[in-house]
């Protein structure tokens, strides 16, 4: 900044102290001196301004070189390896198009999008904030690719001939057939093959005595007799968060039966997926119905 100073012309300059970046200050500007009282340096000369701006210029292209070196040797120590990223002098990801990794790749520091290749560019100096992010644009690249989604489109199609009327009944009724001597854990998120990820608040005592239910609910198609009725609902986000996922799967044939299991990772990260989506569409009708009240 200019200085103040009456006596003769020049400019203060004012920066955390480190002993390189006073060395190197020192040989750009050998008759800067150090002013104790008013802790700053002046550099004298009436061009002092515009070489102060020239020299934090290089200072800051300097520091950015640095970034990206360190961002580099945090590449080689702990390396993303993915289809979906390659390395060049940056980072670029090329993904299927999905809203999550755009919200993700905007939220990165210095990530730019680039119209003629049609990928992302992420400097090395932001590796740590891509690699704190990865795993979701990992999954939801995956989720978005060709077969995936024709995959999904399958099952809705699957689903269509249920008998929808009675499975939404039943949905909205929150309960769910377990067997009387394998129930499952109340207040931990638990899957199931009827709802997904639930959790269970509480178990009735007596055995389901009705029959025509057997049809919505696969486990209990080959043997009615035992199961009892569990209250449920939907976990929270953060619910999800702190549930540790199964490391190992269970017995096909005990999932058969009882109808629950312990939830793997990749149906946590689902239901995660699924709970944010209706977060942001809360969020997303609450701003609109402020917005149209402050109108």
């Amino acid at each position: 900044m200019p200085s103040d100073d009456e006596e003769k012309p020049g400019a203060c300059a004012v920066f955390p102290y480190d002993r390189d970046l006073v060395r190197r200050f020192r040989e750009a500007f050998p008759r800067a001196r150090w002013r104790a009282a008013e802790q700053h340096w002046f550099v004298p000369g009436t061009t002092a301004v515009q070489r102060l701006d020239v020299w934090v210029a290089q200072e800051l292209q300097n520091l950015d070189r640095h970034a990206d070196e360190k961002g580099r040797d945090a590449f080689a120590f702990e390396p993303l390896e993915s289809p979906y990223l390659t390395i060049a002098d940056d980072l670029r990801v090329r993904t299927p198009y999905s809203r999550t990794i755009v919200e993700a790749l905007r939220s990165i520091p210095w990530a730019a999008w680039d119209p003629e290749e049609r990928i992302w560019r992420v400097p090395f100096r932001s590796y740590e904030d891509l690699k704190a992010r990865w795993e979701d644009i990992e999954e939801a690249a995956r989720r978005n690719e060709p077969a995936a989604r024709q995959k999904r489109r399958e099952e809705q199609k699957a689903h269509v001939s249920e008998p929808s009327g009675r499975v939404q009944a039943e949905r909205r009724r929150r309960r769910y057939p377990v067997p009387g001597d394998d129930l499952p854990p109340l207040g931990f998120p638990v899957s199931t093959d009827r709802w997904g990820i639930v959790v269970f608040e509480d178990i009735e005592g007596e055995p389901i005595q009705d029959a025509e239910v057997a049809d919505l609910y696969p486990h209990m198609r080959t043997d009615q007799s035992g199961y009892v009725w569990a209250r449920w609902r939907m976990p929270t986000l953060h619910e999800v968060y702190r549930t540790r996922p199964s490391r190992a799967e269970d017995d096909p044939e005990l999932r058969a039966v009882r109808g629950w299991w312990w939830a793997s990772r990749e149906e946590l990260r689902e239901r995660a997926r699924k709970l944010r989506e209706v977060e942001r569409m809360q969020r997303a009708r609450y701003e609109a119905r402020k917005a149209s009240a402050d109108v």
